[in-house]
């Protein structure tokens, strides 16, 4: 919902007279709110349109006669369209101002189900529509929060997971995809449940309840008499069981899981027994994603090496190895699928010199790879792009740290350029090297090295790697950015002294906290709806993404990680904060709310330092909509150019 917000009344009504700061220059920039941000220059819209211009396809789904659905934008928002053979025309399908986040072929019919929210507020509602004409039909009840919908083989019946404001518990609901009058909670779950699949009778579905975003368990649903059991397996060790499907008439799970190891592999479970049988080899690298053909012969997993996608294709009944789809694009996979024949994996591939594209891999090996969308740079030249160099960085406690370079094009080897520290959110996410249009600009436009690092915390390096900051060793992960400012003063080509860092959400949280230990050694600090005070955030975040918030992050309620909150909180040690700051935000954010960056700005005004606010009405967690995105990178260039011209 797009709401006005009054900061500045809000600021008059809680700052103290004595404390209050300056009233901020305001200015109305379509849906946005600028406070002490001037006007942009000609010379920077005209170089982020450069840049913002560019169009990205997704593979989504296989439509039943071997046609595709993907998802990609020729207006301001991301839409459906359907492609028929490759390079055909993209003929797009839903028409919405808000962007469409995923859509899903219904089984054995040519209409398919799709997900959007409002002003990304992530209340989704779920559609179903036909390929050829016709209304779509929402299928879920409005003012809910509804996702991952997973369909009956004959596609007669359509399951997904429910949310209701207020409540952290979510239900199992289930309809047929052709009447929403058949819509009825199946089974109310405790906490995030989710359903994964559907038996090939019918008769369950199997769920997954989150504890954290490195814990799940396993849950059977039958329908019929509405009884859910707990898997105990899933329960005896904690663990991540990803993708989980029925194989084997409903006798076996295949998932991707941690269980019993530091890396996510493949591996097949009986469900009564527990048992795990491997299936992807034993590797120091994650299996990312997977898909079985509808027959369940052949399989196709890719793993992530290092941030680079590599798709393995294999016979899943005799574990033969098959023709493998090695002419593809390197870079990071974004979508896979059979077709219903399985005779074609439709992917869809992200690279640093290409927003993605979709492909198909014909798997009798008979006509190799095919490219099905030629999606446009904006008019921008691919050799003025530069390639990401991965490097290491050795951090205070010998921790070795990966980061992706971005350098400047054209620019002397010996030459010293200023330098940007981006910072992934997550806090388990990963930075690789796909597209990234804000790293490719900064470089170009500003002259600048881009370095993003894969912190303590990221996913992609295994469990260990990925619980080295949780609860009170939150910190920790901010001292690797210091160990990086450490490796940034010794490059003779990167200039120690023109440093800025920069984050969203998570990244957002790491932005401030290195802008409170490292003032001394940067020119300013960019944050992006991040988490300015622990307590807070866990206060006022959604209720039904609290838990597992709290399993992540430390529960607030517990007088110990109080104390460690406390001490932490960015809010709590602003006053080390020295130099400029520029904070964006979106007013219908339910992860990190509009709160967590109000306070921060108000406190960093009443301390005289200069901080410019940038409120966009009709966002959330993350800028959906292109005009607001220009809007974003155009203030962001003004700022960053200043700072490194101080």
């Amino acid at each position: 919902m797009i709401r006005p917000v009054f900061l500045s009344a809000l600021l008059a009504l809680s700052v103290p007279l004595a404390a209050q700061a300056p009233e901020p220059a305001v200015r109305q920039v379509g849906t946005a709110r600028l406070e002490n941000v001037p006007e942009i220059p000609a010379d920077v819209r005209a170089a982020v349109q450069l840049y913002q211009n560019y169009r990205e396809a997704r593979f989504q789904d296989w439509l039943r006669n071997g046609t595709m659905l993907i998802t990609t934008r020729f207006g301001a928002t991301n839409q459906v369209h359907h492609v028929e053979a490759p390079l055909r025309a993209r003929t797009q399908l839903t028409f919405h101002d808000e962007p469409v986040s995923g859509a899903q072929a219904i089984p054995e019919s040519h209409a398919f189900v799709y997900s959007r929210d409002t002003g990304g507020d992530e209340w989704f509602q779920l559609y179903a529509r036909g390929v050829v004409g016709g209304e779509a039909r929402l299928v879920t009840e409005p003012g809910t929060r509804n996702q991952g919908a997973v369909f009956s083989r004959d596609g007669n019946l359509v399951a997904w997971s429910r949310a209701t404001r207020g409540s952290a518990d979510y239900a199992i609901m289930t309809a047929a995809p052709n009447d929403p009058a058949t819509r009825r909670v199946a089974w109310q779950g405790t906490g995030a449940v989710f359903p994964t699949d559907i038996s090939d009778d019918g008769r369950r579905i199997l769920v997954s309840r989150g504890i954290s975003n490195r814990e799940n368990r396993l849950i059977l649903l039958d329908l019929a008499s509405g009884e859910a059991r707990e898997l105990a397996w899933s329960v005896a060790t904690p663990a991540r069981y990803s993708e989980a499907r029925f194989i084997r008439n409903g006798r076996s799970i295949l998932t991707i899981t941690n269980a019993g190891g530091d890396v996510a592999r493949l591996t097949e479970i009986d469900i009564e027994s527990g048992r795990m049988t491997p299936v992807s080899p034993e590797m120091e690298w994650d299996v990312e994603d997977y898909d079985l053909s509808s027959d369940g012969r052949l399989l196709a997993y890719s793993v992530n090496e290092d941030g680079y996608s590599r798709v393995v294709l294999q016979d899943f009944v005799t574990r033969r190895a098959l023709p493998q789809p090695t002419s593809l694009p390197r870079g990071v996979l974004t979508g896979m699928g059979f077709s219903p024949d399985g005779r074609r994996l439709g992917l869809s591939i992200s690279s640093a010199t290409s927003a993605g594209d979709v492909y198909t891999f014909d798997t009798t090996g008979e006509r190799g790879s095919e490219r099905w969308t030629m999606s446009e740079l904006g008019g921008l030249d691919p050799a003025r792009l530069a390639e990401p160099e991965l490097i290491r960085f050795e951090s205070f406690d010998g921790l070795s740290v990966p980061a992706f370079v971005y350098r400047p094009r054209g620019v002397a080897a010996d030459a010293r350029t200023p330098v940007i520290v981006d910072i992934h959110g997550g806090p388990e996410s990963q930075t690789r090297p796909g597209w990234n249009p804000g790293a490719q600009y900064f470089a170009d436009v500003l002259g600048a090295t881009v370095i993003l690092p894969n912190v303590r915390g990221s996913e992609g390096y295994g469990t260990r790697y990925m619980n080295l900051d949780n609860a009170e060793r939150r910190e920790d992960s901010v001292r690797d950015i210091g160990a990086l400012l450490d490796w940034i003063g010794r490059q003779p080509n990167l200039d120690a002294a023109r440093v800025a860092v920069y984050g969203q959400s998570y990244g957002g949280y790491m932005s401030l906290a290195s802008m409170t230990h490292f003032s001394d050694r940067l020119v300013g600090g960019v944050e992006r709806y991040g988490i300015s005070d622990f307590a807070t955030f866990l206060r006022n975040t959604e209720a039904y993404r609290r838990d597992n918030r709290r399993a992540e992050y430390g529960d607030e309620r517990d007088p110990e990680m109080q104390r460690v909150f406390e001490r932490i909180a960015p809010m709590n040690n602003i006053a080390r904060i020295t130099r400029p700051m520029l904070v964006m935000q979106g007013a219908n954010d339910p992860r990190v709310p509009q709160s967590e960056s109000d306070q921060v700005v108000r406190r960093l005004r009443e301390n005289g330092i200069e901080t410019w606010y940038v409120l966009f009405a009709d966002e959330g967690h993350g800028f959906q909509k292109k005009p607001n995105n220009d809007l974003r990178r155009e203030v962001e260039t003004v700022f960053l150019r200043r700072l490194f011209a101080r």
